[in-house]
């Protein structure tokens, strides 16, 4: 794991909460979890070229690279990812706890509470690590140095071929395809990570972490309490200046999130014979299985990601068919190309602004 400098975020107890958390894997012998393995890899190479193909954009070799991790490598990977992306967040949050003179304390007390509230504040992110732990198949991480790496979580990914019944090496080769074309936007994109990463210092920067500790929690109860705004724990707390700049970032996502499963779909019958099912009983599961499961997901706003994929897949649908993949590709030229949320639902007034 990455060393880290102190921080109001327990990073290690994060990992060991998370780890603990994210259930067993499923069964299965050293010989067929290294098979299942090689198979990613493998199937993560050949995914490059048919996303080249179908899209048009081409990936430098040998950039960021392709890891299969289990579970509890894939907590460690995103409590590294975590700490880089909120470092600027703590950093603020930190200079609220200096005292009046503006000069950190030194007393034996401050020292405790700082600690008592990063394990405090570490339980809760590995409670969320944990959750997200057993659901993930795979994710690009742009933020890992120096350009980013592709992870695939194989006991997940086992784990749902056999939930859904699904041909085994079909539904890796399609998971691969899905993720593939995450890092090839990432890396035939290279300002795109820098990009998002602004964002996030832009969040930051508009942080009054006094209001949040003042009525944040009040607001988030009263969100919760309230299941008709559809609201979640980042709505509950941000202000209209962040919801910006988190509908900034939501038309970004939905636009990576859509195009992906665009690929998936548009690929997929060519080299997976078994595609059709696999999306059939993929598209059920995202609803979520259970009361708890489908209650989690909208207070962390995993709902509002199932309607990325749904909304970013129709935008970029409704462009290509419009004006053709290159025409679309001007998409990738420079941030201000990039779709607002407004025009994720409204592909047409993308197209009059950009095309």
């Amino acid at each position: 794991m990455t060393e880290r400098p102190p921080s109001m975020v327990d990073w290690d107890l994060a990992v060991t909460v998370g780890s603990r958390l994210a259930g067993k894997s499923p069964s299965m012998s050293p010989q067929d979890a290294a098979a299942v393995v090689a198979e990613l890899r493998a199937g993560a190479a050949r995914s490059t070229g048919l996303v080249r193909d179908f899209t048009g954009l081409a990936a430098p070799e040998n950039t960021a690279p392709v890891v299969v991790v289990d579970r509890t490598g894939w907590v460690r990977a995103n409590a590294d990812g975590f700490a880089t992306v909120l470092a600027p967040v703590v950093e603020k949050m930190a200079s609220k706890s200096t005292g009046k003179s503006g000069k950190p304390g030194n007393s034996g007390q401050s020292k405790i509470a700082h600690a008592v509230g990063s394990r405090v504040t570490g339980v809760e992110v590995g409670g969320l690590l944990g959750f997200l732990a057993g659901k993930v198949l795979g994710q690009f991480d742009p933020f890992y140095p120096p350009a980013g790496r592709l992870l695939l979580v194989a006991p997940n990914i086992v784990h749902v071929e056999r939930e859904l019944g699904v041909a085994p090496h079909d539904f890796r080769l399609w998971v691969c395809l899905h993720e593939e074309t995450h890092r090839v936007q990432f890396t035939a994109v290279p300002w795109l990570g820098d990009h998002l990463l602004a964002q996030m210092h832009a969040i930051a920067d508009s942080l009054e972490p006094s209001g949040l500790l003042d009525d944040g929690f009040q607001r988030v109860i009263e969100s919760l309490k309230d299941g008709s705004r559809g609201g979640n724990l980042i709505e509950a707390v941000s202000t209209p200046e962040q919801r910006e700049i988190i509908d900034r970032v939501t038309g970004v996502m939905s636009l990576l999130e859509g195009h992906a499963d665009v690929v998936m779909d548009g690929v997929g019958p060519r080299v997976i014979p078994t595609v059709r099912d696999i999306r059939k009983r993929f598209n059920k599961r995202r609803q979520g299985v259970g009361v708890l499961d489908r209650t989690l997901r909208r207070v962390l706003g995993l709902d509002a990601k199932m309607a990325q994929y749904r909304d970013g897949a129709k935008f970029v649908r409704t462009i290509v068919d419009k004006a053709g993949m290159a025409e679309f590709n001007a998409i990738w030229e420079r941030p201000e190309n990039l779709p607002s949320k407004a025009e994720i639902g409204d592909p047409t007034a993308w197209i009059s602004r950009v095309l």
